[in-house]
């Protein structure tokens, strides 16, 4: 049994991974290489450390109460959504409410993971760290690797003819910090992404144009739904996840395209989706409002560069421009391990749920949060921290190496055939995914049985959003607050906004109001549709089933359609 485990990063994932490892009485020492915690989401001016940082203005993309770690609530005055200063704080508050800072080494580089020659029978690993130009090695029973996706940038300038002959600024918008420096010039912002949006409409503030980039044109989602609720809180429950998977997709996706239109029409503005591109979806409040003013100009992708200009792939030419900024995201890679496990952990299909590899004979080595969820991935990575610290004590267990190999690499031979679609760069459906990471623990909510014990709480579960709270109320971790969490989950989302109460104003009707209202006949609807669904066994075996992400707003009639995150 492992008791010694190496955590490698102290960022959202590695703190929930040192979190986990005491829950289950672990050793954990966490290595690293800046001075302080929260990876990616500690703002600094400048990116001379070579680490990805937030952009100063960054906002989060998924709201507080969905965004948290499943025993730690955010404090209630904290906003639904929150800049990247406040989000940090909150780590902070995590690390110190817990007593997690004692067991990080910072500014402590891992050069190396390897196997210890006895690793077939131990499990165990040699580490080989730096701190100051100091080497040091240790022995461990167990390895997370907490480095998440955004470790190089990906800049793919061979892509794009001319570009060496641009006498412009170039840049990724890794070293994009603030609209500083970018007064009266005209910007080419290449990639639609949530960055490649963010950075556009900030620009578009100072600089004198901005010409936003895209393949593929993309649905943008707003954070604030009908009612002025936190978007994610509405789309992310239970019932509409089973209703998705029972209508056709057909349906489905004429919903999703006649919802999302709804707000405005993707086309007029030159974001519709390219035909035969898989639907791509960004979180962005103003983009729309750039486009309609003429501060932000879409624009097909780049055919070529010249010196001063670039021609676009529909022949029109933008001359004169000053800065090309490419938001093109970010590789991953792990150089600290050996070969092959290296270059096999880089291939998601060879991850086990997308935490362990395949290859090893022993599983005490996990990669936490290198996955794409379509939600928190806060929430995420902290499931999988707590199945992975299961797994190295032997109280969960995992298939062994020669079958996962096996069925991975038939896979990875479909898809070089044809056979089979490539899927392992995808979303993947946020409860979906969770719910399984929870079956392995023990931990998924059983809502028929929750409807017999607790009617209350049970309503909330199906009907409400599903909130990280809900993966503490049974089994291993199990914790005492989590029912009151999720009941009082709307007051936490409320009390921001509520800073000045009009003696006079008519008071609206409360969400719980229409659940009353509309609870029983959706839920009777929902009764008939399992009744009629050939999927009615599997539904009272497994609950719920796995759904549609995406068009979980449009069965609610959302107006206007995330990552750490």
């Amino acid at each position: 049994m492992a008791r010694r485990v190496a955590v490698i990063g102290a960022g959202v994932s590695g703190l929930s991974s040192i979190k986990c490892c005491l829950d289950e009485d672990l050793e954990p020492t966490c290595f690293e290489r800046s001075n302080d915690i929260g990876g990616l989401w500690k703002f600094t001016e400048t990116s001379k450390d070579g680490m990805t940082r937030v952009y100063r203005s960054l906002v989060t993309n998924v709201c507080k109460e969905m965004s948290c770690y499943s025993d730690f609530p955010f404090q209630e005055d904290y906003p639904n959504y929150m800049n990247q200063g406040k989000f940090w704080d909150y780590l902070q508050e995590f690390a110190e409410h817990f007593d997690l800072l004692k067991y990080i080494r910072f500014r402590t580089t891992v050069c190396s993971v390897t196997k210890r020659p006895d690793f077939s029978e131990t499990g165990q690993w040699e580490v080989v760290t730096e701190t100051e130009g100091k080497q040091d090695r240790g022995v461990f029973d167990a390895v997370m690797v907490c480095t998440g996706h955004f470790l190089n940038p990906h800049l793919p300038l061979e892509s794009f003819p001319g570009i060496h002959k641009f006498k412009g600024q170039i840049l990724h918008s890794q070293e994009y910090k603030s609209p500083e420096g970018f007064q009266g010039k005209r910007v080419l912002v290449i990639g639609l992404g949530n960055t490649g949006g963010d950075v556009a409409v900030e620009l578009s503030r100072t600089a004198a144009q901005v010409l936003l980039s895209t393949r593929t044109g993309a649905w943008v989602i707003h954070r604030c739904s009908n009612g002025g609720y936190p978007y994610n809180m509405v789309i992310t429950r239970r019932y509409l996840n089973f209703m998705a998977q029972v209508l056709p997709s057909c349906v489905l996706n004429w919903i999703q395209e006649r919802q999302m239109n709804k707000r405005f029409n993707h086309e007029n503005y030159g974001l519709s989706i390219t035909k035969g591109r898989k639907p791509k979806f960004i979180v962005n409040d103003e983009l729309p409002i750039c486009i309609l003013c003429g501060t932000v100009t879409m624009k097909t992708s780049v055919k070529e560069f010249t010196e001063t200009s670039a021609v676009f792939e529909d022949g029109t030419v933008e001359e004169n421009l000053d800065v090309v900024i490419f938001t093109t995201g970010y590789t991953f890679s792990f150089p600290f391990l050996e070969e092959p496990l290296k270059s096999l952990c880089t291939k998601k299909i060879f991850l086990y749920k997308q935490v362990f590899p395949s290859n090893l004979e022993r599983a005490t080595l996990a990669i936490i949060g290198l996955i794409n969820l379509k939600g928190s991935i806060l929430s995420g990575t902290e499931l999988q921290a707590r199945w992975a610290t299961r797994v190295f004590k032997g109280l969960c267990k995992i298939p062994p190496s020669p079958k996962l190999m096996a069925e991975a690499t038939k896979k990875e031979q479909l898809i070089e055939r044809g056979v089979m679609k490539d899927i392992s760069k995808d979303k993947l459906e946020y409860i979906t995914y969770m719910d399984d990471i929870a079956a392995c623990i023990g931990t998924k909510p059983s809502v028929p049985f929750l409807f017999l014990q607790d009617p209350r709480l049970a309503w909330e579960v199906f009907f409400g959003p599903c909130t990280p709270y809900q993966y503490r109320l049974k089994g291993p971790g199990k914790w005492d607050g989590a029912r009151n969490a999720i009941l009082t989950q709307w007051d936490r989302t409320l009390k921001p906004l509520k800073t000045r109460i009009a003696p006079d104003s008519t008071k609206p009707a409360s969400m719980s109001h229409y659940l009353k209202v509309w609870g029983v006949p959706i839920l009777l609807a929902s009764l008939l549709l399992i009744c009629k669904s050939s999927l009615f066994l599997k539904f009272v075996q497994e609950f719920p089933l796995t759904s549609k992400y995406l068009v979980r707003m449009n069965l609610i009639g959302y107006k206007g359609c995330p990552e750490p995150y």
